[in-house]
């Protein structure tokens, strides 16, 4: 089992036995989320954004308009905290105090980089779109340079990092099991629907194979 190195900051202090640090359970976290949420510190208050994301080994791909605040100041390399969260029920307790949720969410600390070369951030675009929908990218036009000038992608290790995950029923205090009140989980998931096409397609065109097929 490979396990990233416990930090101050990689440490839970709440809660301990709901931790992992093993970079296999991070990873299948990290690869089953679309959004990450980036938090930093500059002159101001702390400033949380939500954006989309990729892993490629053991690196974390931010992607982000050229334009953002938040991108420009992260890719400068200042100290960056990512967390994505899942939420896989909500877990209804005999008592108000005891409801909570099962989820598995991860947190990353470190320094994040912008990717400037061409290729690079070619490659790191794609993964990001695998990321989302496997086979779309060799459908679509790829990026022309203006495009790519607008597109701030950024490279984050992922070396200080930690899980926590909440699993199972609700524990209430022993005195209100015996309560008359109905307690357990009710689990939650997302769902494939039908594709909807633009209505600017032509007629008859076919939903392409990766739509058709599309699983997580």
């Amino acid at each position: 089992m490979d396990e990233l190195p416990r930090t101050p900051r990689t440490t839970l202090k709440r809660l301990p036995k709901r931790g992992s640090h093993d970079r296999e359970v991070i990873n299948q976290i990290l690869d089953e989320g679309f959004i990450c949420h980036v938090g930093f510190v500059l002159d101001g208050p702390p400033v949380v954004i939500p954006t989309g994301y990729a892993r490629v080994d053991n690196q974390l791909i931010i992607h982000g308009s050229q334009a953002s605040r938040m991108l420009r100041n992260v890719g400068k390399g200042i100290d960056v905290c990512v967390t994505v969260t899942l939420i896989d029920g909500l877990v209804l307790a005999r008592s108000a105090f005891h409801h909570s949720m099962n989820y598995r969410s991860v947190v990353v600390f470190g320094n994040a980089s912008v990717i400037d070369d061409r290729e690079e951030k070619i490659a790191a675009l794609t993964a990001l779109s695998e990321h989302i929908i496997r086979g779309r990218w060799k459908e679509v036009r790829e990026p022309n340079e203006a495009e790519l000038q607008q597109t701030t992608v950024l490279t984050m290790p992922i070396d200080e990092a930690s899980a926590k995950i909440r699993t199972g029923p609700p524990l209430d205090d022993e005195e209100d099991y015996a309560l008359p009140i109905w307690a357990g989980v009710l689990p939650l998931q997302l769902s494939i629907g039908e594709p909807l096409p633009d209505p600017r397609l032509p007629e008859n065109m076919d939903v392409p194979e990766c739509v058709r097929n599309y699983s997580r």
